[in-house]
């Protein structure tokens, strides 16, 4: 009540024998599961029935699920209202982002409308609003001018077979169709293949440094737009220094009008952004601020003829109409091969991040591997069509799914807004300052910038998410986008390899009164029988730390059996020598028998207490006598760790220290059986089903061999309830 879990106190008696492994095994029988074999597995995906043709058609056309379940009457106004609202949107990311992709603004709008068509039937996700979005438009825009620069004497590709007699621009949208067109090819066969699960190896953290690159590397793309500046495009490590370097040579020349009017809208948008933000409860609909300053900036500009009067850049001739489907370069192809992968992973991370977010909200499920199928045939599509790599925008997905969409009607709708401008009323956005588009780009980085908050977060609660962070962030805004994703995601397996491979072992101790044990330095009312000690490791046990498991034991007990047992040897060696071998014996002992236990002593036995070995000979001792391993949380070894484990557990009870293992997976189990872990002196009675057991058993047996009383180690109340 009130928001409080309440913890139930709840006291509960189990009484039931004490087992070890092989007890256990003897009083409970085992079923024997019969395991499907390779060659099963092959013919159950090859076999085929109407259930599973119903299955699959469902599956790959997700449509079919939500289409039998809508509600027109409840439905069908908000998807309409959302759709329009979302194209507005689009529309006007789609003409700011075609400048990340350094292409000509209506080719924004071909983003906006044809990925839409096909991730309406093949899509999971109901709410997402799929097209252009600005890291992946840079990631675009990063090829298109290295391949196709301003300067086209600088041009790394300079005789691409294709390019013969196309401008400038038909190149660069040329290079952006082909590029996307393999960007669909790659997420598309990761779908057939069902590699949808590769999304879990780009972490949010890993997400969050990348994207916060990506912000600043369009943040500084799009200051010669703000600014009014003549500054190339440049791509590859070090981009941004560069391009700074180049915008203030030139700070000088800035155009006041273009700089004035960024700064005014920039305001106004953030503004009217927050607003929307903080009263999104009372709004029906946000406020379509990005539309209105469009719109307003389009009729001054038009109105006072900013182009010739105050020389600013503006979006010039839109192409009207549909051009015919193109079939990609495949010289391009090639080129782009690098680039195009990472940009496919991103792209379909993103929006992948995004729709889980939604499902969850509006509880229903979404499908990986179609999604990567979705998006691929999606970008397939758009790509032959010249639309750039598409996405999804959480800004824009927001609006969808706030101003009431349920379903991706909203989504068709809002295509087919595009669709309009395109055909009917792009050359109302003619007279449109690029300065007012890279405004609204800038403005829109809001989010992804504010991420840099998350530093301090990161460092104080993990400090590993942190530096995974730090160098996804920094790699990729200094060696490119491309570069800096495949350096994040190596640090961030160097994180997991350095979590599994030095684990936070710890010595464990029995809390009074429970059958709970936890880290020894963790509590105070804990007990720690004398001469026992519980080791953890927190980590399954394979080559790459099975050292260091080894390492952590010996420091654990406080000693390296081995060189016990060396030292133990050595003196042994030095008693045989003594010429005066009865001064070593009690007056009541037999000469025959002291020789016959001399000769007896092997290396696993110990010089019996009543010889008084002389100074000389010093024989070490431990007060060990017995050691727990818990493996409750190993979850595999490997060949590797069976030997090395082996050979520890040997070292111990080669000094009369017993070794128990306790709570062991029976998968691990049986991997010891096959990899011949067991022998004469490792048996399988040394493995218990709980902690609990094998302290009560063992602890029991060593008192009653030593006829002290249980009680000492115990106390009465813990041996009452045993």
């Amino acid at each position: 009540r009130g928001g409080r879990m309440v913890t139930f106190r709840r006291q509960y008696k189990v009484a039931r024998p004490v087992y070890s492994e092989d007890s256990f095994a003897e009083h409970y029988e085992r079923t024997c599961r019969q395991r499907k074999t390779t060659l099963d597995h092959i013919r159950e995906y090859l076999t085929w029935d109407s259930k599973r043709t119903k299955n699959a058609v469902l599956s790959l056309l997700p449509i079919i699920g939500w289409l039998r379940i809508y509600k027109v009457k409840e439905w069908l106004l908000g998807d309409v209202v959302s759709g329009i609202s979302t194209g507005l949107v689009a529309i006007m990311q789609g003409l700011a982002f075609s400048l990340l992709a350094s292409l000509p603004p209506s080719y924004g709008l071909y983003t906006a409308f044809f990925p839409m068509l096909t991730y309406f039937f093949l899509g999971t996700s109901r709410h997402i609003s799929v097209g252009s979005f600005p890291v992946l438009s840079l990631m675009v825009g990063a090829v298109v001018t290295r391949l196709v620069p301003l300067d086209e004497t600088q041009a790394n590709v300079t005789n691409i077979p294709g390019f013969e007699g196309l401008t400038l621009d038909q190149k660069r949208v040329l290079v952006a169709s082909s590029m996307t067109f393999l960007v669909g090819i790659f997420q598309l066969a990761m779908g057939i293949l069902q590699f949808g699960f590769i999304v879990v190896y780009l972490s949010d953290t890993l997400v969050s440094g990348f994207t916060t690159a990506a912000a600043v590397h369009i943040l500084v793309s799009q200051l010669k737009f703000v600014l009014g500046l003549d500054v190339p495009g440049i791509s590859g490590p070090l981009s941004i220094i560069y391009t700074l370097e180049k915008v203030f040579v030139q700070i000088t020349s800035t155009n006041l009008c273009d700089l004035v009017m960024s700064i005014i809208i920039m305001v106004v948008v953030f503004i009217v952004k927050e607003l929307n933000d903080r009263y999104k409860a009372k709004l029906p609909v946000p406020i379509p601020i990005e539309v209105i300053v469009t719109i307003i900036a389009c009729g001054v500009s038009y109105g006072f003829n900013f182009n010739k009067i105050y020389n600013v850049d503006i979006v010039g001739e839109m192409v009207r109409g549909y051009e015919a489907p193109v079939a990609p370069n495949l010289e391009v192809l090639r080129e782009s091969a690098l680039e195009a992968f990472p940009t496919a992973i991103v792209g379909f991370a993103v929006a992948f991040s995004v729709a889980k977010v939604y499902s969850k909200k509006h509880d229903y499920i979404i499908d990986g591997n179609q999604e990567l199928i979705a998006f691929g045939v999606s970008n397939i599509f758009g790509a032959t069509f010249k639309s750039f790599a598409a996405s999804t925008a959480l800004s824009r997905t927001a609006v969808q799914e706030s101003s009431g969409g349920k379903t991706q009607v909203a989504g068709l709708i809002s295509a087919m807004m595009a669709m309009i401008v395109t055909l009917a009323l792009g050359f109302l956005l003619e007279p449109l300052p690029r300065s007012v588009l890279g405004a609204l780009v800038i403005v829109n980085l809001k989010g992804m910038l504010m991420q840099f908050r998350e530093i301090p977060y990161l460092w104080r609660k993990d400090t590993p998410d942190c530096v995974v962070w730090v160098a996804t962030c920094l790699s990729a805004c200094l060696l490119g986008l491309d570069l800096g994703l495949a350096v994040g995601l190596g640090v961030e397996l160097l994180t997991v390899i350095f979590r599994t491979q030095f684990p936070r072992c710890c010595l464990l101790a029995n809390i009074q009164g429970t059958n709970l044990y936890r880290d020894r330095k963790d509590y105070t009312h804990i007990f720690e029988p004398k001469g026992v000690k519980i080791f953890k490791i927190p980590s399954p046990l394979f080559f790459a730390n099975i050292e260091f498991f080894k390492e952590k034991l010996r420091e654990a007990v406080g000693f390296n059996p081995l060189k016990i047992l060396k030292k133990r040897n050595k003196a042994l060696r030095k008693v045989r020598n003594l010429n005066g071998l009865w001064d070593l014996i009690s007056t009541n002992d037999e000469c025959s028998k002291a020789t016959e236990e001399l000769d007896e002593l092997s290396n696993v036995e110990v010089i019996p207490s009543k010889w008084n070995l002389p100074a000389s000979i010093s024989f070490p001792r431990v007060d060990l006598h017995s050691l727990i391993l818990d493996f409750s949380t190993v979850s595999f070894v490997d060949i590797s760790a069976v030997k090395g484990l082996k050979l520890v557990l040997k070292e111990f009870l080669h000094i009369d220290v017993d070794v128990y293992i306790v709570s062991c997976d029976v998968y691990v189990l049986e991997k010891l059986h096959n990899c011949m872990f067991f022998d004469t002196e490792i048996q399988t009675s040394v493995f218990f089903p709980t902690l609990h057991d094998a302290v009560i058993l063992f602890i029991l047996l060593y008192c009653l061999s030593y006829n002290c009383l249980v009680e000492t180690y115990f106390g009465r109340k813990f041996l009452k309830h045993t």
